[in-house]
C-alpha cells in the first residue's frame, strides 16, 4: 500500500489551472463568430466597460474572472487604447484611457465628469486614506464639510449654496461607491480603500491646485471631459 511519505509531491507534473479545466460549449453571438474568449471573460470585458470599478468585495465573481484571464482582457482592451489596471493589496479592477494621442484615435471612455466640490472631496479622502495606512477611515458629513473651511470662491458665497454644493459632493461620491454609508449612523461614511487606486500622483497634484484657488477666492473651471477619477 503506497501512503502519502512514500509520494514525491514536488515531483509530480504542475498543472495549468486554467487549460486543465473541461471546455465549456460556447454558443456562436452571430453567423462567423470566431471569437475565442469565454463566456466569462466576455462578462468581465462588459463590466469593466461599463462599471467605473470592480472589486473582489462587491464583485467576487467577476473579479475573479478578470483574473483568470487578465492577459486576454488587456489584449482586447489594447485595441481600443484603454489599460486594465489591477491594484494588488486593495483588489480593485478597471481602466482607464492610455495617453496615447493619434490623429485618428478618439477617447472611448466618456463617463461623467466629476465636478469641482466632487473632486476636491475625493482628493482630502485620498490623503486621509494614505495617512491612514490601510486602516478603515470612518467621517461623518459634518467633518466633510469642515474639509472645506476657509473657502472663499466667489461663486458660492451664500451659505445654503455651498452646504448643497458640498452635500451634492458626498452624494456623488456615495453613488460611485467611494463613500460607503454606515449602517449605524446615515450621515456617517467609510472611505472605500478604491480612492487610493484611482487617485494618482497626477490627479491629486491637479486636485491640490483647484482647492487652492478656491481658497484663494477664485473659481476653477469645471472638467470638460471625465476625471482619471473615475
Amino acid at each position: 500500500m503506497t501512503t502519502d511519505a512514500d509520494i514525491d509531491f514536488s515531483s509530480l507534473p504542475q498543472v495549468d489551472q486554467q487549460t486543465a479545466r473541461p471546455p465549456v460549449a460556447r454558443r456562436p453571438r452571430f453567423d462567423g463568430d470566431v471569437s475565442e474568449l469565454p463566456d466569462r471573460a466576455c462578462w468581465a470585458l462588459q463590466h469593466l466597460l461599463t462599471r467605473r470599478y470592480l472589486s473582489a468585495e462587491a464583485d467576487a465573481d467577476v473579479y475573479s474572472w478578470v483574473l483568470e484571464y487578465r492577459k486576454e482582457l488587456s489584449i482586447r482592451l489594447s485595441e481600443l487604447d484603454l489599460i486594465l489596471r489591477i491594484v494588488d493589496g486593495t483588489d480593485i479592477a478597471f481602466i482607464e484611457q492610455a495617453r496615447y494621442e493619434s490623429a485618428r484615435g478618439i477617447k472611448v471612455l466618456r463617463r461623467e465628469p466629476l465636478g469641482t466640490y466632487d473632486s476636491i472631496l475625493a482628493l482630502h479622502l485620498a490623503q486621509m486614506m494614505r495617512a491612514a495606512g490601510g486602516q478603515t477611515v470612518l467621517i461623518n458629513r459634518e467633518e466633510m464639510h469642515g474639509l472645506f473651511s476657509g473657502v472663499l470662491n466667489d461663486t458660492d458665497r451664500d451659505a445654503v449654496t455651498f452646504a448643497a454644493r458640498i452635500d451634492g459632493a458626498i452624494a456623488r461620491l456615495a453613488g460611485l461607491e467611494i463613500l460607503r454609508k454606515s449602517r449605524d449612523d446615515e450621515d456617517s461614511y467609510t472611505i472605500s480603500p478604491v480612492i487610493t487606486a484611482i487617485m494618482t500622483a497626477s490627479v491629486i497634484t491637479e486636485l491640490q491646485q483647484q482647492f487652492e484657488q478656491l481658497l484663494n477666492g477664485g473659481t476653477p473651471a469645471e472638467p470638460e471631459e471625465e476625471s482619471d477619477v473615475d
